[in-house]
């Protein structure tokens, strides 16, 4: 199995062991994403709103990186921290994708990293 290691400066380091994204084959898996600017280093969104367009803006960087789009997603996983956040966090996903959406769950989880609200991964396909 062929297996590429996809890291760019325009989304957050990783603060663990693992990586932005691997590539496998054809596929791309890329690891959660909250909304740490890439820049800073920092979470700065004021409220769930702006957290998921950070994650999101992440998610792209790491897809662009791999020479894909949103339109290569098949698989998402959103994770929130209160599931009264849903239909926030829903409404501004779905604006960055156009036609066919990708196959996704979301659940409520007790905490996430940094104390966002959201964290988002993805799989893509060439």
């Amino acid at each position: 199995m062929e297996k590429k290691i996809i890291n760019t400066e325009n989304a957050p380091k990783p603060i663990g062991p693992y990586n932005q994204a691997i590539l496998a084959n054809n596929m791309l898996f890329i690891s959660g994403q909250v909304a740490i600017n890439p820049t800073t280093g920092n979470v700065e969104s004021k409220d769930v709103i702006e957290e998921t367009h950070q994650v999101m803006h992440n998610l792209k960087a790491i897809l662009a990186e791999a020479k894909m789009g949103f339109d290569n997603v098949v698989k998402t996983t959103i994770f929130l921290s209160d599931m009264a956040l849903f239909a926030s966090v829903n409404e501004n996903y779905g604006k960055y994708f156009t036609g066919s959406f990708p196959a996704r769950e979301t659940v409520a989880v007790k905490g996430l990293p940094k104390n966002v609200n959201v964290e988002i991964s993805m799989i893509a396909v060439v």
